[in-house]
């Protein structure tokens, strides 16, 4: 962690936060997901660093460090894009490796899409690139699915409000961290579904814990809320594409809940995602769960190392 250094740079009018390790002329940007921060990348930026890459992760805007938006309820995932290409304009770095978990898959693939001259590569975990049209998984799941329910105005902000910032991501982190999908029922809200007793997973320290809720208690869960949850509701589609060239790779953890996402176990495993993907490789990892980076940095650091070795 002593080799990670913290700047800010201004972009779009905002002040975003920037974790940055190593110094080598091959970049690779790590995007993160939700309910994380820069600081879910700890293991990778270091592994990557030390093979002699340079690392940089930002906090997205509203998260952590990073300035708030003016308008969090407007924020896009566009905005996301922009941010980045903004923040490779500011470095100068005409080029760079992607790797992206979460709702940072649909960012770094849109980025891929709109700006494929500027990526080598990219390595999502746990999120393939999604086929074009309106996500609406909450169509095919029950009332309470999380999704459903943090999408409700008001709602999650009245369930996550019951409780200290540091609990809602040590919750959040528990329910992820299983290999179904969290769902409430009617008499119940999300943040119910873990008990004051459950433990932490055993790759997730109180420390990180500590890490994660400081940062949170900062910035709060506005824009968190907005992006991805909120903004997938408001009429968001991915993108047309006829292919992604760039070489890529999945890392998919065969314990990951997303995987019970209706239709997404098929998509991945029959190769359909290799239709918009054509340089796409998947690896499976059987044990592995949501938040695979941090659970597995060995294993995980080695295949994208791998990779990385690969394409330059």
């Amino acid at each position: 962690m002593d080799q990670i250094e913290h700047k800010f740079i201004k972009v779009q009018g905002l002040n975003l936060h920037i974790a940055e390790a190593g110094a080598d002329a091959h970049v690779v940007v790590f995007l993160h997901g939700f309910p994380e921060i820069w600081y879910s990348w700890r293991h990778q930026m270091v592994g990557v660093a030390t093979a002699g890459f340079r690392a940089i992760a930002p906090d997205c805007r509203g998260y952590g460090l990073s300035d708030p938006p003016a308008e969090p309820d407007k924020t896009s995932f566009q905005d996301m894009v922009d941010d980045l290409l903004a923040i490779l304009d500011h470095l100068g770095l005409a080029k760079v490796f992607l790797v992206a978990k979460d709702f940072g898959a649909l960012t770094a693939y849109m980025f891929a899409i709109q700006h494929q001259e500027r990526v080598s590569g990219v390595i999502t975990l746990g999120v393939p690139i999604l086929p074009p049209g309106p996500i609406e998984f909450h169509k095919y799941l029950p009332e309470g699915f999380y999704i459903s329910r943090w999408q409700e105005p008001g709602r999650a902000e009245a369930d996550f409000g019951r409780l200290d910032a540091k609990t809602v991501v040590k919750n959040i982190y528990i329910l992820f961290s299983r290999s179904e999908i969290p769902i409430a029922p009617e008499n119940k809200e999300i943040m119910d579904l873990v008990s004051d007793s459950t433990p932490l997973p055993p790759w997730f320290t109180e420390e990180d814990l500590a890490a994660y809720g400081a940062l949170y208690e900062k910035s709060g869960f506005r824009t968190a809320l907005q992006v991805p949850y909120r903004t997938l509701r408001e009429n968001f589609s991915t993108p047309e594409v006829i292919a992604v060239k760039v070489p890529a790779l999945l890392i998919m953890g065969d314990k990951d809940y997303f995987l019970k996402f209706p239709g997404i176990e098929d998509y991945i495993r029959s190769g359909k995602a290799k239709d918009l993907v054509p340089n796409l490789e998947i690896i499976h990892l059987p044990e592995g769960s949501h938040f695979v980076q941090e659970q597995s940095p060995e294993e995980v650091n080695q295949l994208i190392l791998t990779f990385l070795n690969k394409h330059v």
